[in-house]
């Protein structure tokens, strides 16, 4: 039998473009991967972003990227919350865009780049002026581009109200010949056709279920003494950022109402970019409902190292590999990058049913418990069955790795990159 191979053609020297590509956010997780899928192909890789922390010599750092740039504050501050803005907004917002755009051109001729992959900043207006330069980069280079849609701002309470309509329908996303867009969910991809008229591929949140997470190291291996727990706490992990749209309430209930003495609820990452109202309203939450919790943001990082007081960091991963159980009761999510890690280290999971996982997730058959706003009493009897049984945690957690592999491994992401690349440029098998 023959068997057809792809042609990906010659090897590519790809732009990725955000407003930051550093830390554990899910945009500059997601484009790691696709980097790595990508260069894995024989293809370059080099970045442009705000705030940057990629391989020495591929990335360009332009400031004025970053969502928090003081300038892009201010212009963000007039163009949403309103519905007027003054002409010498409009003026700044033309300035920045100039400014951006020049930048964007020096990134595409220092590294010569034949595809742009402008992650998220065609979606969600966190930097207006960096989307306009950016559509008008694509319209006058002509450039292939692969559009990876994170968030869209019609998602998002805070740019419903704007006085800059005008810009979000040229920009957010553009209507441009030669894009690819590329969507994380079905909900996105039916209202990027019904807004825009516009088709696209939705390629899910990844991870590397091809190779399996490794055993605790000799580093890791002494992480709950570390991090001041007993060897028989059961760890209640909440991996995400504190912000309100997680529900972290839901998992201060579930703890305060299993009522066990050695659970602890553990907070993996800061408030970030959203302020620390929501974290100190948890923190209040926590206290009056007499739970025991840490919050570590302090000891997990990015990376393995020390803190200014010599004390151990940890990574993520570590910290999956030592929980018990995986809470993840989000009100929203664009998709779910905490669920896949969770199924990842073959951790039990409390979910709630936001949107995205009841109509994209949910029905593959993943063996989850699933909360629906509520933490009731079934919930409750279900989270104590999986906390006693290590046969039930073990099968639900094979069964759950088996379908990671199946619908969210990098194989995915990797045949479907292909062929966008494949449509961009032409090459056939």
């Amino acid at each position: 039998m023959t068997t057809l191979k792809v042609n990906v053609g010659p090897p590519r020297r790809i732009g990725f473009i955000s407003t930051r590509f550093c830390g554990t956010d899910g945009v500059t997780l997601e484009a790691r991967k696709w980097a790595q899928i990508l260069s894995e192909q024989g293809h370059s890789c080099f970045w442009m972003a705000g705030q940057l922390d990629v391989p020495e010599g591929a990335g360009y750092l332009s400031e004025a990227l970053f969502f928090h740039h003081p300038e892009i504050r201010e212009i963000q501050s007039w163009l949403f919350g309103t519905t007027i803005r003054p002409r010498a907004v409009s003026d700044q917002v033309q300035r920045l865009k100039e400014q951006i755009k020049e930048e964007i051109y020096r990134f595409i001729e220092r590294f010569r780049i034949e595809v742009l992959i402008p992650e998220n900043i065609l979606a969600i207006p966190m930097n207006v002026p960096l989307g306009l330069a950016m559509t008008e980069v694509i319209a006058e280079t002509g450039l292939p581009v692969i559009a990876h849609h994170h968030d869209f701002s019609w998602e998002r309470e805070r740019f419903i109200h704007s006085a800059c309509a005008d810009y979000l329908q040229s920009a957010f996303p553009p209507v441009l010949p030669r894009i690819e867009h590329v969507v994380i969910n079905s909900m996105a991809q039916h209202e990027l056709a019904r807004r825009f008229g516009l088709p696209s591929t939705i390629i899910p949140n990844i991870v590397d279920f091809e190779t399996p997470p490794p055993p605790i190291d000799d580093y890791a291996a002494d992480l709950r003494q570390e991090l001041g727990f007993q060897p028989d706490d059961i760890l209640v992990l909440q991996p995400t950022r504190v912000v309100a749209r997680k529900g972290i309430e839901h998992s201060i209930e579930l703890v305060r109402r299993l009522r066990h003495p050695k659970a602890k609820l553990v907070f993996s990452h800061p408030a970030g970019d959203e302020g620390n109202a929501y974290e100190q309203l948890i923190r209040e939450h926590v206290a009056d409902a007499g739970v025991e919790a840490r919050f570590l943001s302090n000891r997990i990082g990015e990376f393995r190292g020390r803190t200014s007081d010599s004390k151990k960091i940890y990574t993520l991963f570590d910290i999956y590999a030592h929980a018990d159980l995986v809470t993840y009761p989000s009100h929203y999510e664009g998709f779910g990058n905490a669920f896949l890690e969770a199924i990842y280290f073959r951790k039990p999971v409390v979910v709630n049913r936001y949107a995205v996982y009841a109509k994209d997730i949910g029905p593959l058959g993943f063996k989850t418990i699933q909360i629906s706003q509520v933490i009731s009493k079934q919930v409750l009897e279900q989270v104590k069955d999986i906390l006693q049984s290590k046969s039930l945690q073990h099968e639900w957690g094979d069964i759950n790795y088996q379908l990671g592999l199946k619908y969210f491994s990098y194989a995915v992401a990797r045949r479907k990159l292909t062929a966008r690349l494949l449509n961009l440029f032409g090459e056939g098998f």
